[in-house]
């Protein structure tokens, strides 16, 4: 499962620069297995509602669809463990 806020962000960050990634993204993650997750509405509001620990709204996106999931978030961010989700450091 891959959350469709990560593609997003993904997306986003290789359009600005920061981020390698194949231009076929949809298409490479697939291959792997993968399959994405939709956001829900209660994800939404479930983001909405989470402390301030962090700002970007997709990082408390990916908070909210770990928690409904009970997912591992892969990240190099610190601030993400404050949600008390599983965090694989990357």
């Amino acid at each position: 499962m891959i959350p469709v806020a990560c593609d997003a962000e993904i997306a986003i960050k290789r359009a600005r620069g920061r981020l390698q990634c194949p231009d076929n993204l949809v298409e490479a993650i697939e291959q792997t297995g993968f399959v994405g997750v939709p956001i829900t509405l209660a994800d939404g509001e479930a983001a909405a509602s989470l402390p301030s620990h962090h700002a970007d709204p997709f990082d408390r996106m990916l908070v909210a669809q770990a928690r409904r999931l009970g997912a591992v978030v892969v990240t190099r961010d610190p601030a993400f463990a404050a949600y008390g989700v599983h965090v694989l450091p990357a």
